[in-house]
């Protein structure tokens, strides 16, 4: 088993690392504080290809894989996880769905301007009432001729709501399976449709550069061939995105945890107390060297869960594991880095205060870390 990366995964590492630090770090605090989203970012992002990094190029795509998708975001994500969320839910949540279950007609309708990064698409599956109980589902969707009439809501969609937002799916009842249980199906509604309400961005703890609204649905309706996939089968279509999404998270939870180290050995360098750098003493040093070991593990973790993907090996436990252990690293790392900052740490000019505050979504955002411990024990047979 080999986890060095080929030249040519290296090389996108290595332009996505340059990226972030020379376009993104000196503007994203401003967004970060103005709660703004990054549009310029964005497109420069998809001039780069990044949106279209794991799809075939006979759909617009750069003709890479998902981990190349996972590499571009932890390097993002060491510098900032608000534009690092917002290319993982355009591509893996947005994206996704319609190249993994959608008709040759919406691929050909949708792709091309996802996968440019053009245009955005949000996932609705979360609710008010509903989050990790997915089986809690209320929207509902009836067939009314050739349409389907949506009512319900969703809530804490990520990239529903900006100016280049295209469409949502929307998981949504639609009928009664044969053993009395909800039957779930994926419906594609456009950005505009009459009946379907954006409302104000939320006010965030965190990632408040990336773009996250409720959603309402209020006799909306669409034609019955927006129906994504097979009816019925939102469940499992759903299960699969957030398999592979959770993969792309802990991705992103490694490039927060990876970021608290760079700024904390700059800082142990630079910082004076007692006539030295603070990073001469041996307390700042465990702390460091404690930090990249996480950052180091829970590395390895995505790249086997995304290994096994790769191969068509099942990866559930292995994608819910590197999840779970990323998601508690960012948070671990994030919370030394700023006791290692100090009074600086407690200030938003500096990048780890903005780290602090966006790791603890990394415990919740696409299945809890009780969820995860849920999927990890059932598949050991529990």
């Amino acid at each position: 088993m080999d986890f060095r990366l080929s030249d040519e995964q290296e090389a996108l590492r290595s332009s996505v690392r340059e990226f972030a630090r020379e376009v993104v770090a000196p503007t994203i605090a401003e967004h970060y504080e103005q709660h703004t989203f990054p549009y310029e970012i964005v497109r420069q992002m998809g001039k780069m290809g990044l949106f279209g990094l794991p799809f075939p190029e006979e759909h617009g795509g750069m003709g890479g894989d998902y981990f190349a998708l996972c590499l571009a975001l932890e390097e993002l994500a060491r510098v900032d996880s608000s534009v690092a969320i917002t290319l993982e839910a355009a591509v893996s949540l947005g994206a996704m769905p319609i190249y993994r279950f959608g008709t040759e007609e919406q691929k050909a309708q949708w792709l091309p301007k996802l996968l440019s990064g053009e245009a955005l698409a949000g996932f609705g599956l979360t609710e008010p009432g509903t989050g990790s109980d997915a089986g809690g589902t209320r929207t509902r969707a009836v067939l009314d001729g050739d349409e389907w009439v949506i009512n319900g809501s969703k809530a804490f969609i990520t990239n529903s709501g900006t100016d280049i937002t295209a469409l949502v799916t929307v998981t949504a009842v639609t009928g009664t399976r044969p053993d009395g249980g909800k039957e779930l199906s994926t419906i594609i509604v456009p950005s505009g449709t009459p009946g379907f309400t954006v409302a104000p961005g939320y006010s965030k703890v965190g990632w408040n550069a990336s773009d996250t609204h409720e959603l309402t649905f209020d006799d909306c309706r669409v034609p019955a061939a927006n129906l994504l996939g097979e009816r019925g089968r939102g469940f499992a279509q759903f299960l699969r995105i957030l398999d592979e999404g959770r993969i792309a998270i802990a991705a992103l939870a490694v490039g927060l945890a990876q970021g608290c180290v760079d700024e904390s050995i700059k800082y142990a360098k630079e910082r004076q107390a007692f006539g030295q750098p603070i990073g001469n003493y041996q307390a700042i040093q465990f702390k460091i060297a404690d930090m990249e070991m996480k950052a180091h593990t829970a590395r390895l973790a995505y790249y086997d869960a995304a290994a096994r993907m790769l191969a068509g090996e099942p990866f559930k436990r292995q994608a819910a594991i590197a999840k779970l252990h990323a998601s508690t690293v960012a948070v671990d790392n994030a919370r030394e880095a700023t006791q290692i900052h100090g009074g600086y740490g407690f200030m938003n000019e500096y990048p780890v205060a903005r780290f602090w505050r966006d790791s603890k979504i990394l415990e919740i955002g696409e299945g809890t870390s009780e969820v995860q411990r849920m999927i990890i024990a059932r598949d050991l047979g529990m």
